[in-house]
This record gives C-alpha cells, sequence and structure tokens, in this order.
C-alpha cells in the first residue's frame, strides 16, 4: 500500500464560523485571521494505492461553481486536484473508488463537472465507485434549512444518475470495518448525519483521516467547536472520544483542512488532550 497528499486547492473561511462560540482573541493565536477575519483553510484529500485499486478519500470544491459563488471563499495558491494527481502520476480516470467522508460541497465537489461540451454535470471520475452511507444520503438529498446551502444537488444527484453510487452498510458499533474500502470507519453525527472518518493501517501505523471532526490543529480543545456543526453538543463527546483515542493509540491525525500543520500527533496532558507533534505528509508516508 502507498498513500499520497492530494492537495485539491486553498480557499478561506470566516474564522469566527470556523470556531463557533470561542472568542477571537483565542482562535487567532492558532489560526490567524486577515483583514477580514478569513482564515486558511486547505482541501487535502488523501490517495490510497493498494493493488489494483486507487482509492481518493474526498475531492475538495471542484471548478464548476461560478466565479461569484468562489469569490465568497477567496481561492489561494495553485494546488489542484489534478496536478496533485500527475505529481505521482496519475489521472482522475485511474481512480477506482471515490469514499465521500460527507457530501459537503468542500469536500465532493470535485466528484463531479460540467462536461466539455456544456451540456450538462457528470461524474469527474468515469471508472470509479462512489461511497457514502444510506443514512447521509438521505439527510443531504433532504437536506434542513440550516444545511441547504452546504449540499448543492449538482454535486451529489449526477453520482446517483450515473450509477455509480454505492452505500457503505453502517457496522455494529462505533468503529467498524468495510470489507470492501478495506479500511475501518468511525462514524459520527454532530457535524452532520454519519460523517464517516477512515483509520488507514499503514506499515506501523494507523493515520486518520478527520475530516470536519477535527478540522484544523487549533481546533483540538473540546469546546473549540465549528458553528457549522449541526449538533454542537454532540461533537464534544465525540472529540472526546476519539482524541482520547488517538492519544492512548498515537494515531496519525491527517488533518484535511489544516493550510499549515499537515499531520499531527496527540497526548494527553492536564488541560485535556493537546498537540505532541507535526509532520508533513512525505515525512509520514516514507
Amino acid at each position: 500500500m502507498k498513500i499520497y497528499a492530494i492537495e485539491a486547492g486553498n480557499f478561506k473561511l470566516d474564522g469566527g464560523a470556523m470556531f463557533g462560540v470561542v472568542p477571537k482573541t483565542i482562535w487567532n493565536k492558532t489560526n490567524p485571521a486577515d483583514e477580514n477575519n478569513l482564515i486558511d483553510i486547505a482541501a487535502r484529500c488523501m490517495l490510497i494505492e493498494d493493488g489494483n485499486r486507487l482509492i481518493l478519500i474526498d475531492t475538495g470544491m471542484g471548478n464548476k461553481q461560478s466565479e461569484k459563488f468562489f469569490s465568497y471563499y477567496s481561492l489561494w495558491g495553485n494546488d489542484s486536484l489534478d496536478k496533485s494527481l500527475a505529481k505521482y502520476g496519475f489521472h482522475r480516470d485511474d481512480i477506482t473508488d471515490v469514499f465521500m467522508t460527507h457530501l459537503h460541497f468542500d469536500h465532493c465537489g470535485g466528484s463531479v463537472n460540467w462536461n466539455a461540451d456544456k451540456t450538462g454535470y457528470e461524474v469527474a471520475f468515469k471508472n470509479a465507485k462512489f461511497w457514502t452511507n444510506d443514512n447521509h444520503w438521505e439527510w443531504a438529498t433532504k437536506p434542513n434549512a440550516r444545511e441547504k446551502a452546504s449540499f448543492l444537488s449538482e454535486n451529489i444527484l449526477p453520482m446517483q444518475e450515473s450509477g455509480q453510487l454505492n452505500f457503505i452498510k453502517r457496522p455494529n458499533g462505533d468503529y467498524g470495518f468495510s470489507e470492501e474500502m478495506n479500511f475501518g470507519i468511525y462514524y459520527v453525527d454532530g457535524h452532520t448525519e454519519k460523517m464517516m472518518i477512515p483509520h488507514i493501517q499503514y506499515q506501523d501505523k494507523t493515520i486518520v483521516f478527520c475530516a470536519d471532526l477535527i478540522p484544523t490543529a487549533g481546533h483540538l480543545p473540546l469546546p473549540y467547536v465549528m458553528g457549522y456543526d449541526t449538533r454542537p453538543l454532540l461533537t464534544m463527546p465525540e472529540k472526546s472520544k476519539f482524541l482520547t483515542s488517538a492519544a492512548e493509540n498515537n494515531y496519525f491525525l491527517w488533518l484535511e483542512h489544516d493550510a499549515h500543520n499537515q499531520i499531527i500527533t496527540v497526548e494527553m496532558t492536564e488541560k485535556g488532550v493537546r498537540m505532541k507533534d507535526v509532520f508533513r505528509c512525505e515525512d509520514v508516508l516514507i
């Protein structure tokens, strides 16, 4: 097995929204804001090469939305999904599986393109199976008013219409093993219904793709919960359980949204679980 970091593009989000009730005077120390109160955000996807399978976890925003849409997110940098794939000698047509932690636009927007003939939407990975779970699919396709702006039908429905959509059955208990995908999954409900957190066994390490459970290193303290979470009071015990396990088992936490800290480990301190070490992806994946 080989694992690669796929940088799908950088953007900015409002720091207050990213930290909920935590005052700016506190979160600004770890995630400094610009003059518009925006903080740096990454879309760091993961590519797993395992035998004849090439599994991509999340796909970033994509590039099919309007200029007005992207203006809300202050895109920056030169990274893109296609450039990152090409860096390792791959093309999107090589992808056999696209695993979506959840269907918010910044995690699955790159799964669908506006086709070259300008006639409609089509899946961006024509040879891939797209993976979600049935509970989250139901939640995303019949969105509540709070999340409606994050679940965009053009990002979601073409996967079903193509016949390439697949559901992972939820296993019993919090941690489950999906035989189809060959890694463990931790289901959480605080951010959105049945978000999936993959646990990948790599050499002698457990690498955990944190998605929006721990979006950046600045979100380690339990009350530091995003304003985007639908059930913030549920996120806190989910984080507590997860981070305790991460500290006890020395998990390597893959931070999808942290533009400056790629992978971290954590440890238990008097103040709770805090960051221990910071790594670049290439240092962990050698």
